[in-house]
């Protein structure tokens, strides 16, 4: 088995079991085929001494290094770059005194994790291939800024055997950047096989929209549904919507429902579920609504499809990717005169949507299997030379 050291910028540690949850699922998929370790470090201001953490997740062993981090002082900067290579360091020592000798370095999220991989292709002859998930690249978010970051960056994926966005749209804001590498290969994000499941059918009354949501509302744009949502109740009252999620905005957004005149029996919040339970949510709903400014992917739009249901999404992501005439609309980030008419026309149309069509659109692509299975054949032409 091909042996392949994952980096990655985020994962998920003990102060959040989320973040990065997506290169996780990413290095579980290549489990199947490979070998894989995970070495992962993480800035913490509450010790003073470098922690090491060490676990098993179904067949991939994840070295966690959490090291000091400074907050204030006039070299903290400094020091925390020194404190993040030594990290590194110690755990390259630690998974290789094991017998670990990666054969192929997968690194995840630019600039550092990418610079890492880059050194250490130039120390060991190691190749190394890149996955993005960053929304900064996009237009309008405008975030990739800095020169000495933009210098570093095209260096690193210049020298990458291959970029691996989630979305097209990622790799055309990567390019837009002047990020150029020959192989460009989009690969999707791994859904989780509970989306893939049937579930009971739950009495109800109403029709139902949902959303799952992060809360983050520069991205998500959650108000603009909520009022989208207001006027919808003015025209009529056979429907509901089900919010699931949390983030540093739902407090803000919950009061701001209220503030609009937005009461239960309308909009109902419900906060984090596990990944089980958002599947038979949306299971028992008629069609999924997401009206973000931005997005890298969107796994939420993949994740409803794959249960058969109509999709409401703005153009972002993986929006173009998967959303036609057979599953669903795509309209403009913050058109709130199209959110209404395509919620209103879907409150009355979802049941003419095939479950069945719809999720022919997904079940082959995101899969563990289907993305393991097509990282691994990357690795291997890699490996061999070959043009990707």
């Amino acid at each position: 088995m091909i042996k392949v050291l994952f980096l990655s910028q985020w994962y998920p540690h003990r102060y959040d079991p989320m973040a990065g949850l997506f290169v996780q699922k990413h290095a579980q998929a290549v489990s199947l085929y490979c070998d894989v370790r995970v070495l992962y470090v993480h800035a913490d201001e509450n010790i003073r001494t470098y922690e090491t953490e060490e676990r098993k997740q179904k067949n991939v062993t994840e070295t966690i290094i959490y090291y000091p981090y400074p907050k204030s002082g006039f070299f903290h900067k400094v020091i925390k770059a020194i404190n993040y290579l030594r990290a590194y360091i110690k755990g390259y020592k630690r998974i290789t005194s094991q017998g670990f000798i990666p054969e192929i370095i997968h690194a995840n999220i630019l600039t550092r994790t990418g610079f890492m991989a880059y050194l250490y292709k130039l120390w060991k002859g190691t190749p190394y291939i890149i996955t993005e998930h960053w929304t900064r690249y996009l237009p309008n978010r405008n975030a990739f800024n800095g020169i000495i970051r933009k210098f570093i960056t095209k260096i690193v994926v210049k020298n990458a055997k291959a970029i691996l966005p989630v979305s097209i749209m990622l790799k055309d804001a990567m390019l837009s950047y002047n990020l150029h590498n020959t192989q460009y290969i989009i690969v999707d994000n791994v859904i989780d096989p509970a989306f893939f499941k049937t579930y009971p059918i739950t009495y109800r009354i109403k029709k139902r929209i949902i959303l799952v949501s992060c809360f983050l509302e520069t991205a998500k744009n959650v108000s603009g549904i909520l009022r989208t949502v207001s006027q919808l109740s003015k025209q009529r009252n056979d429907f509901e919507l089900i919010i699931i999620g949390t983030g540093i905005d739902y407090l803000p957004i919950t009061k701001y429902a209220a503030s609009i005149g937005l009461t239960n029996e309308i909009v109902q919040f419900f906060g984090e579920k596990t990944s089980l339970e958002v599947a038979e949510w949306i299971y028992n709903s008629d069609y999924f609504v997401l009206f973000s400014n931005y997005e890298t992917a969107g796994i939420v739009i993949t994740e409803s499809l794959a249960l058969g249901k109509p999709v409401l999404t703005t153009r972002v992501g993986i929006a173009e990717d998967y959303i036609n005439e057979k599953n669903g609309f795509i309209i403009e980030p913050q058109d709130e005169h199209a959110l209404l008419e395509k919620m209103n026309y879907l409150l009355d149309h979802f049941q003419n949507y095939d479950s069945k069509t719809i999720q022919v659109s997904v079940k082959n692509r995101c899969c563990y299997e289907s993305v393991g299975m097509k990282i691994m054949e990357i690795y291997k032409k890699v490996l061999n030379s070959e043009h990707l």
